[in-house]
């Protein structure tokens, strides 16, 4: 609420201007409300003036009369003092004030802040989708040059025709669009084999354990066909992860299978009960579904640590080859 306050002093002087009041200050009686003051005095300035006389002294006359001010002037004693009149005040209540008008500078300031937060934005956008771009083109190039190097490598890049621990052919066309992870071994290894493929059981289970991951197969290929036969294998391989498949063949097939992967397998001297040990590559080989070697893992990887390697290879992995 905003109030405006009007005092009023006294008579001190009055403009006319072609009959108007223009400006008038008075000195009302005590005895008189303010309102009829307001009243008399819009009365006064609305009546004709007499001829011959002084509007402002007509005004102050009539006035006088009106507020019971004499006119003419009186002997002021010794303990005489001119009357003090009390102030009397106004207020006049503003139900509707105008709202101020908007700063211009203010304004423009504001415009320009936005301005300039939109700009940020926009420039600060286009550097981060720069940024973007230029790492996923990196990633994209790192990725091709891996695989030209692995096709350098010419690892796993020919086809097997093996029998699988059912007794089904089973070719490398198989297990493409499957993560393959592949060992080679054989079932009268006394130590190291087993714990291999109990490492690489462990792996699968952990990696089963994310629902956001495609399964691995896993696969045991035997370097000795000569006493691993697919009964042998139906046996070894039921003590390891379910979906462990075990492969043998003949001896030129299972060789043939080696050779792709680089696998070194020698057998050694046989004893008196015909026992013998073969000597080879102890190694966890990782093949992408494109049927491409990517990665090996040899006894010195934890079982935890080839899987988070393997994660990592999934995440990255981007089709490369058609169908």
């Amino acid at each position: 609420m905003l109030y405006l306050e009007r005092r009023v002093l006294g008579l001190a002087a009055c403009e006319l201007h072609t009959g108007k009041l223009l400006k008038c200050t008075l000195k009302p009686d005590s005895h008189h409300t303010f309102n009829s003051f307001l009243l008399q005095r819009a009365w006064l300035s609305s009546q004709p003036q007499p001829s011959g006389r002084h509007p402002c002294h007509s005004l102050d006359q009539r006035a006088a009369g009106l507020y019971g001010i004499h006119a003419q002037p009186t002997q002021a004693g010794p303990h005489h003092r001119p009357p003090t009149l009390p102030l009397l005040t106004h207020r006049v209540l503003l139900s509707q004030a105008p709202s101020p008008k908007p700063n211009s500078s203010e304004s423009a300031a504001k415009i320009k802040l936005r301005t300039r937060l939109l700009v940020t934005l926009l420039f600060g956008g286009g550097l981060l989708g720069t940024w973007w771009y230029v790492h996923s083109e990196k990633e994209q190039r790192r990725r091709t040059q891996r695989i030209e190097q692995l096709r350098q490598v010419a690892l796993g890049h020919g086809d097997f025709h093996l029998l699988d621990h059912r007794g089904q052919r089973r070719t490398k066309k198989d297990f493409l669009g499957s993560w393959v992870l592949l060992y080679f071994g054989f079932t009268h290894c006394p130590d190291i084999c087993p714990e291999e493929l109990d490492k690489l059981s462990a792996v699968v289970t952990a990696l089963d354990q994310d629902p956001a991951l495609p399964p691995v197969q896993p696969l045991f290929v035997t370097v000795d066909p000569e006493r691993d036969d697919i009964a042998a294998l139906a046996r070894y391989v039921g003590d390891f992860h379910p979906r462990v498949i075990g492969l043998t063949g003949t001896t030129e097939e299972v060789k043939q299978a080696g050779r792709d992967y680089r696998v070194y397998a020698s057998l050694g001297p046989k004893d008196e009960d015909g026992d013998y040990i073969v000597d080879h590559t102890i190694l966890i080989y990782l093949v992408n579904p494109d049927g491409l070697f990517l990665d090996y893992y040899n006894r010195m990887k934890s079982d935890s640590q080839i899987a988070d390697s393997i994660r990592k290879h999934m995440k990255a992995y981007v089709k490369l080859l058609p169908e």
